[in-house]
């Protein structure tokens, strides 16, 4: 136990994303995305950044798989942008956008990394959000089936690991409901709106008080059942898209849905407690009606009865479809909530954290390592699927990342950070829970959403009006888990 030694079978790998890191958003055939519009628009976004060259991976892909290879990785997981593929969002298929993924994907494979590729990354298609509003219509889910079907067809015989959504609540809820003068209890279950500040990326000069949401496409929708009816799609298009990739695939594949659900952590592990988190889990974020239907078939009944006339539309057969089975789940975990048992109607509370609380350089980014463990246990115990291989599919930090004197970036904190969670891991692993993998969030630092360039998640510095790419102290330290396979 002391040692930290992982499995041999286990993978390592690090992630990225395609608005994140691509660049390139005119080139190639690609159209815009949500996200172009949305960080064109003022305010939006901090600085007045956007993805328009983001990393300029799109035309340094070479670079920085070298750069993987010196790292030691043989797994890497990336997106493909919808608008690179079919720039209208349904409709015509652009070969060129396919061949850059064609390129990238044979470089992986040259060097003996295996490619795990996201379908989808936030990125959507202005062009549907101007013919329908995106995820606020159920028409989303055939057209994300369609462009499942023309990537898999294409890249199919490359790609045999595939994952369809990623982060189901920040797409939906975070770009339909943040701020919306609706009851933030209810949106976010009861007692996280006192944590949302902490649990979700809100920056607070783009968070105006809440009163708009920070994730594209931006739109205020008019009711908290309109709320979950985006997600209820978002869950249609996973479960079409599964459908999708094992028609299209053109030999036998792996297929995923990757989820940030949020993770509840007993206070301490006394039988009260661990039973008050495992209560609060159903209700605590998006859980109930997200991570729920896609692995149980079924919503939370502790969500629908909180939710009452607020519940989404679920038409005859939607659950089925939603239900797909698995390969794997993929897992994204930063951070958790303590909880602990009290004599209240629900049994629980979520607590607050107190002033001076350690958390990493952002604002909701507070260090909790063992919610990697207890979302773990959740999938096997609180959700009843110990059958589920789970790959941790982002794992990482923001930090204050400076170049020293020397040129050199010496992130002791995000080592810290890290080792703790991957001491999360090994003790998920060594209680028998099946924990396959870790992506390492991110390989690069990249564009951080609402937070534009301020926030740097990477193991590799970016300099980035020279695109100069220059290894952290934590890329030294991740380099030597993955050569002895345990915690160093």
């Amino acid at each position: 136990m002391s040692s930290y030694q992982f499995p041999e079978d286990f993978l390592w790998g690090t992630a990225t994303s395609s608005y994140q890191i691509e660049g390139a958003t005119t080139e190639g055939g690609r159209k815009p995305s949500v996200w172009d519009m949305f960080s064109a628009s003022p305010g939006r976004v901090l600085n007045g950044d956007t993805g328009a060259i983001a990393c300029d991976h799109y035309h340094r892909y070479e670079e920085d798989v070298k750069l993987m290879v010196e790292l030691g990785i043989k797994h890497y997981r990336f997106s493909i942008a919808w608008p690179r593929i079919i720039p209208d969002g349904r409709g015509s298929v652009n070969e060129e956008g396919v061949d850059f993924y064609k390129r990238l994907v044979d470089c992986l494979l040259n060097h003996g990394i295996t490619p795990h590729a996201t379908l989808f990354h936030w990125d959507s298609p202005q062009a549907l959000e101007d013919r329908y509003g995106s995820w606020q219509s159920r028409e989303i889910a055939f057209d994300f089936a369609d462009y499942v079907t023309a990537v898999v067809s294409r890249l199919g015989d490359r790609i045999t690991q595939w994952m369809t959504l990623n982060e189901i609540p920040c797409f939906t809820h975070m770009s339909y409901a943040v701020g919306h003068p609706l009851n933030l209890k209810n949106i976010l279950g009861r007692g996280i709106q006192r944590t949302m500040g902490q649990y979700w990326h809100i920056p607070p000069r783009v968070r105006r008080l809440y009163q708009e949401p920070v994730h594209a496409p931006g739109t205020l929708v008019r009711s908290l059942k309109q709320v979950w009816q985006t997600s209820h799609h978002a869950l249609l298009a996973h479960g079409l898209g599964c459908q999708a990739i094992r028609a299209a695939s053109r030999v036998p594949c792996s297929v995923s849905l990757v989820d940030n659900f949020a993770v509840t952590v007993p206070i301490n592990e006394s039988p009260l407690h661990v039973e008050a988190a495992k209560k609060a889990f159903h209700t605590c974020g998006q859980n109930g009606g997200i991570i729920f239907p896609a692995l149980t078939g079924a919503y939370s009944p502790f969500l629908l009865e909180q939710l009452g006339g607020d519940a989404p539309d679920i038409k005859e057969g939607d659950l089925q479809i939603i239900h797909q089975p698995l390969d794997s789940l993929g897992f994204n975990v930063y951070t958790g909530a303590y909880v602990r048992a009290v004599d209240n109607e629900p049994g629980y509370e979520i607590l607050k954290l107190p002033k001076g609380y350690p958390r990493m350089n952002v604002l909701w980014l507070n260090i909790i390592p063992e919610c990697l463990y207890w979302g773990i246990r959740h999938v096997s115990e609180t959700l009843g699927r110990p059958d589920l291989p789970i790959f941790i599919t982002e794992n990482g930090c923001a930090a204050r990342d400076d170049l020293n004197a020397m040129g050199e970036v010496i992130d002791t904190d995000r080592i810290m950070y890290l080792r703790q969670h991957l001491k999360a891991a090994h003790r998920a692993i060594s209680e028998g829970h099946l924990l396959k993998g870790y992506f390492l969030w991110s390989m690069l630092d990249n564009f951080e959403w609402s937070y534009g360039y301020r926030q740097r998640f990477g193991i590799i510095y970016v300099d980035y009006p020279t695109q100069r790419r220059i290894p952290k102290a934590s890329f030294d330290w991740y380099r030597e888990c993955i050569r002895s396979n345990r915690v160093v």
